[in-house]
């Protein structure tokens, strides 16, 4: 139920970040039409199933999401660029996610749509600094950033500390 909540904020977090760059935009452009696949694997059987994300590049160099099916605008299209990542212990892959550390990934498809797509991981940064300034003022985001700062590295702790013992946890059964 809440997937299709998530993906839609999900993709205006990726366009807010694509369009604050203009040579974002000006890379993904070639590849307008393109599908974009984003698969979890491996996903523990204990959790539900998560979606297959899916998105299209617009003639604007920004991504539509494809729906919660995950298809393609022409059914049974297959995606131009399909991304695999290993997610068999979750909150390692979190924990990983927040400490910037890129996860095990499978890529298929179009070289130099993969190419751009990684210059754009590479490259692009949410600078959330700026954003809580613009959106409350220089005192008030002098306030949340750091606060914001401290709850992360909380959270990355956290969840560091439940991937290794989801990792012993496997240890034991395998």
């Amino acid at each position: 139920m809440l997937a299709p909540a998530l993906a839609e904020r999900l993709t205006l977090l990726l366009n807010h970040v694509l369009a604050s760059e203009a040579v974002a935009t000006e890379r993904l452009l070639p590849h307008r039409g393109a599908t974009l696949q984003l698969t979890l694997e491996r996903w523990p059987s204990l959790l539900p199933p998560p979606p297959v994300l899916s998105w299209r590049i617009t003639p604007a160099g920004l991504l539509q999401w494809n729906g919660i099916d995950g298809l393609a605008p022409a059914e049974g299209t297959a995606p131009r660029l399909a991304v695999s990542i290993d997610a068999s212990n979750p909150a390692l892959l979190v924990a990983q996610a927040l400490a910037g550390e890129p996860p095990a990934v499978r890529i298929d498809g179009d070289a130099a749509l993969a190419g751009d797509v990684n210059w754009l991981l590479q490259n692009l940064r949410w600078d959330v600094a700026a954003e809580l300034e613009r959106l409350f003022g220089p005192q008030v985001a002098g306030v949340l950033h750091p606060l914001g700062r401290t709850l992360g590295q909380g959270l990355r702790s956290a969840l560091q500390g439940l991937a290794s013992i989801g990792e012993s946890l496997r240890a034991r059964r395998g």
